[in-house]
């Protein structure tokens, strides 16, 4: 599952709108659109404080693809 596809069923699992997710964590309401939307250019701060509603974060995990080196 994508962070977007995670944003967007979190939040309808607690039965909140994209307004209240934006208010209740403390970012723009457009933020959240394009967070649902898979925009790939976000600030992970703020990634992160919509995602700290849910208990999660956003945080360096190792690749599964391997390197040359």
């Amino acid at each position: 599952m994508n962070l977007a596809d995670f944003v967007k069923n979190k939040r309808k699992l607690v039965k909140l709108t994209q307004p209240e997710l934006a208010e209740k964590s403390g970012v723009g309401l457009r933020f959240i659109r394009e967070l649902e939307q898979g925009k790939e250019t976000l600030r992970l701060d703020k990634v992160n404080q919509v995602l700290q509603l849910f208990g999660h974060q956003i945080g360096a995990v190792p690749s599964t693809i391997k390197s040359d080196n």
